[in-house]
C-alpha cells in the first residue's frame, strides 16, 4: 500500500514554490478568464506548451470571446487548428462554445461538476477551470500531476486499474489547500502542474531542485523514475494509405472532406485509398500513364504510424466524377483545415 505523508505541508510548500520558481510567462496565466483557461487546457491535452503558445495566440486573435468561437463555421475552427493534431478536440471545442452560449447564456459554469456536462471537458479539465478561475477546492489529475503525487506518496499501485486511479484522486483531494481558497487554489493548481512539467519530469527528474525533496517517498527509495506504475501499455499499430494528389497546372487541388468517425474526421484531404489499385481504378485509363508515385510520408499519431503514398497527377481542370470532392484553387486550399502532412506536402510543392 502507498505511504501517506502528512498533507499539512504539501500545499503550502507548493504555493510558496510557485510564487518564486513556477512558470509565470505562459499567456493563459495572465487572467482567470474561464474562456482562456478552458482554451489552453484543451490545447495542452497531449501537446507540449511550446507548440500551444502560437496556436493559443492565433485563436484569441480570431476568436477573442466564446461567442465568436460559437458563431464561427466549424471549417474555420478546423483550419486554425490544423497542425495541432487530435482534431476531435477542435470539434468538441466548437460544440462546447455553442453549448456555453445556448445553455448557459455565454457564461461558463462555476463548478467542476457542471463544467463536466459540456462537450470535451473531462474531470481533470473541469477541475483545472473551476480551481483556477473560481477557487473551487477540487483536484486535477493530468499526467504531470499523477507523476508528482505518485512519487511524493510512494503510490506504487497500478494506475491501469480504475479503482487505483480513483484512490489516487482521493489522495489528490486530501492534499489540497484548506484555507483562503480563492487565492491558494489557482496558485496551487498551477504549482502542481509546473512542478511536474519542469522539475518532476518523466526522465531524469531534478530532485535536488524539488521543494518536496525532504518528504518524497520515491526519492527516499531511490527510484523516482519507477513512478507512476502503469502496466497496461497501448499497442502501436501501422496503416498504409494511398493518396490521390490530383492537381491542375495553376495549383488547384482535388479535395474532399473526411467523414466522421475516422482518421482526420471533418478535415479536407486528398482522396484516400487502402490500396494503389483502388486509387487507379477511379481514374480514366487515359490518365494512368501520367500518375507518378511520390516519396512515402511517415506520419506518427499517438497510437499508430501512418505510411502515406501520394500518387500525383497533373491534369487539366475538370472533374473526377467517380469520387467525392471538388477542385479547390491555390489561394483557397491553404485556408482550409488540412491534415498536417498533407498541408506540408502541398505547401512544399506549391511554394
Amino acid at each position: 500500500m502507498p505511504l501517506k505523508p502528512s498533507a499539512d505541508g504539501f500545499a503550502p510548500t507548493l504555493v510558496r514554490w510557485q510564487r518564486a520558481h513556477g512558470r509565470h510567462d505562459l499567456p493563459w496565466q495572465q487572467s482567470r478568464d474561464p474562456y482562456r483557461v478552458w482554451l489552453s487546457e484543451i490545447m495542452l491535452q497531449q501537446t507540449q506548451v511550446v507548440r500551444v503558445r502560437d496556436y493559443f495566440a492565433r485563436f484569441l486573435l480570431r476568436f477573442p470571446e466564446v461567442s465568436a468561437l460559437a458563431q464561427a463555421p466549424l471549417d474555420d475552427v478546423l483550419a486554425l487548428w490544423s497542425g495541432l493534431g487530435y482534431y476531435s478536440r477542435a470539434r468538441n471545442l466548437h460544440h462546447c462554445a455553442q453549448q456555453v452560449m445556448a445553455v448557459h447564456g455565454g457564461t461558463f459554469p462555476r463548478t467542476a461538476e457542471q463544467l463536466q456536462t459540456l462537450p470535451g471537458i473531462g474531470p481533470s479539465t473541469a477541475a483545472a477551470i473551476a480551481s483556477i478561475c473560481f477557487g473551487e477546492r477540487v483536484a486535477i489529475l493530468d499526467g504531470n500531476v499523477k507523476r508528482v503525487l505518485t512519487r511524493y506518496l510512494g503510490f506504487d499501485t497500478d494506475l491501469a486499474m480504475a479503482s487505483n486511479e480513483r484512490a489516487l484522486w482521493q489522495e489528490a483531494t486530501r492534499l489540497l489547500p484548506q484555507t483562503d481558497l480563492a487565492e491558494t487554489m489557482p496558485r496551487y493548481t498551477q504549482a502542481v502542474m509546473d512542478l511536474g512539467a519542469t522539475v518532476c519530469t518523466a526522465r531524469k527528474p531534478a530532485c535536488g531542485a524539488c521543494p518536496l525533496l525532504g518528504a518524497c517517498r520515491a526519492q527516499a527509495l531511490g527510484t523516482p523514475e519507477a513512478f507512476p506504475v502503469k502496466t497496461r501499455k497501448l499497442k502501436r499499430s501501422a496503416q498504409t494509405l494511398w493518396l490521390l494528389w490530383a492537381q491542375t497546372q495553376d495549383g488547384a487541388v482535388w479535395l474532399s472532406q473526411r467523414p466522421a468517425p475516422g482518421v482526420w474526421a471533418g478535415l479536407y484531404c486528398l482522396p484516400l485509398f487502402d490500396e494503389r489499385d483502388a486509387l487507379m481504378n477511379c481514374l480514366p485509363l487515359a490518365l494512368h500513364p501520367q500518375a507518378q508515385d511520390q516519396p512515402v510520408i511517415k506520419h506518427v499519431l499517438t497510437h499508430k504510424d501512418l505510411y502515406l503514398h501520394p500518387v500525383q497527377l497533373v491534369m487539366p481542370a475538370g472533374s473526377l466524377p467517380q469520387m467525392a470532392g471538388a477542385w479547390v484553387s491555390a489561394n483557397q486550399w491553404h485556408k482550409l483545415g488540412l491534415p498536417a502532412p498533407i498541408r506540408k506536402m502541398l505547401s512544399a510543392a506549391n511554394g
